[in-house]
């Protein structure tokens, strides 16, 4: 699991640029008025790779992947390629992967599947504040069906404490959801910790690694998992498309029924076309660094620190987060008014699924986050397209922008 631990002095510094250097301002006024991209986290753009592997069946691979004729072998031979490349992204088996139509699909599944074959005295799921919606509202949906849920707080980093979900295991436990980094601050949770309570106690345990997948080493077995959630979209692929591992054995009802697709796990016929795109992004991010993004994202905040003092706070853990994500907050300021000034630039007041909204997220809210430091919070997610100049000229339309 990579996580960053380098301290600042062995950051790049805001030095490595003259401040001094016409040359250098007059770039980084032209690129502040160009259009930046930074949020990654909401969607990544899609991969020459996924969108070349995706072309042969714009133009004729129409054919339905369960026909048993010639039109079809094309469709099957990329279905099945792409399913053995996203297990080997994640450590699995490729009978053990289901295709979805992206992580909301998949969490539900996960949710709704394994709570509808736990017994009827088995019906009390454990989840966190800090979940996305696509966990938290089934959950809710469930416990309008008269399911107990325990929803368990986090610190101020964000994080969960594992003996906090050991404790709130009770006989009747049929789930425990945890997600592996969250898309708002990048925390990355204790999840192995986390399954080896899950296993000692035989209770199924799933997480939502959307926002983990291409960012960080991710392998089903180290993590103690028997279902992983993940989207296409936040790793290269294109958007529609996710999976969800399920370990061998673990039993999940089916969220769609119909004919007998992903061996009667998902009914509806599977997208070629999709599914190219989302094993080739695959197979590219597989064993993928991010060192760079991570250098460029520390050099952001050692920026910020630099222009705004303690006028700027960072939210989540320092360290325990993934490379790309930086979240910060400029308290006595609202974010959506912050960015509303820099309409170049691509980046939300929180998850994407809030972008706009002055509330607080409920993120931050469950870290204890005050109403004035919460509402000034900015989400920055790099990826390999941002560049260090595109830094400094964020840097130099945010100071302009909180001067106003």
């Amino acid at each position: 699991m990579t996580v960053d631990t380098a301290p600042r002095s062995a950051m790049p510094k805001a030095s490595v640029h003259d401040p001094e250097d016409k040359t250098l301002n007059l770039q980084v006024a032209a690129e502040s008025e160009a259009q930046i991209y930074m949020d990654h986290n909401g969607s990544t753009p899609p991969l020459n790779s996924a969108v070349q592997a995706m072309v042969p069946f714009l133009e004729a691979g129409f054919g339905n992947p369960s026909s048993g004729h010639w039109a079809a072998d094309a469709a099957k031979e990329t279905i099945e390629s792409s399913r053995r490349s996203v297990a080997n992204l994640i450590g699995a088996a490729p009978d053990e992967i289901v295709f979805t139509s992206g992580g909301t699909e998949a969490n539900n599944m996960a949710i709704k599947g394994v709570v509808g074959t736990a017994s009827l005295q088995a019906k009390h799921v454990i989840t966190t504040a800090i979940e996305h919606d696509a966990v938290l509202r089934p959950v809710r949906f469930l416990k309008s069906q008269g399911v107990k849920v325990s929803v368990l707080p986090v610190n101020g980093d964000g994080l969960v404490d594992p003996e906090a979900v050991r404790a709130a295991i009770r006989p009747e436990t049929a789930l425990i959801s945890v997600m592996l980094a969250n898309n708002e601050i990048g925390t990355i949770q204790p999840v192995s910790e986390i399954g080896k309570i899950a296993q000692a106690c035989q209770i199924p345990f799933h997480t939502d690694a959307a926002q983990a997948i291409g960012k960080m080493a991710v392998d089903v077995g180290e993590l103690g998992v028997d279902m992983l959630s993940l989207a296409g979209h936040k790793f290269g692929a294109p958007n529609g498309v996710g999976a969800l591992y399920i370990r061998k054995g673990r039993a999940c009802a089916p969220l769609l029924h119909g004919g007998g697709h992903e061996l009667g796990r998902r009914a509806g016929t599977e997208s070629a076309l999709l599914l190219a795109g989302l094993g080739a992004a695959a197979q590219e991010v597989a064993g993928k660094d991010n060192l760079r993004v991570q250098a460029m994202r520390d050099y952001f905040w050692n920026r910020l620190q630099d222009a705004f003092g303690d006028r700027v706070v960072l939210n989540g853990h320092k360290y325990k987060r993934v490379p790309n994500t930086l979240s910060v907050s400029f308290p006595g300021r609202v974010g959506a008014e912050i960015l509303a000034q820099l309409p170049q630039v691509a980046a939300t007041t929180g998850s994407a699924c809030h972008a706009g909204c002055v509330d607080m997220s409920h993120v931050l809210i469950a870290m204890g986050q005050t109403l004035e430091i919460g509402i000034g919070t900015i989400r920055f997610s790099l990826g390999e397209t941002n560049t260090y100049s595109e830094i400094d000229a964020v840097v130099t339309a945010l100071r302009r922008a909180n001067e106003d």
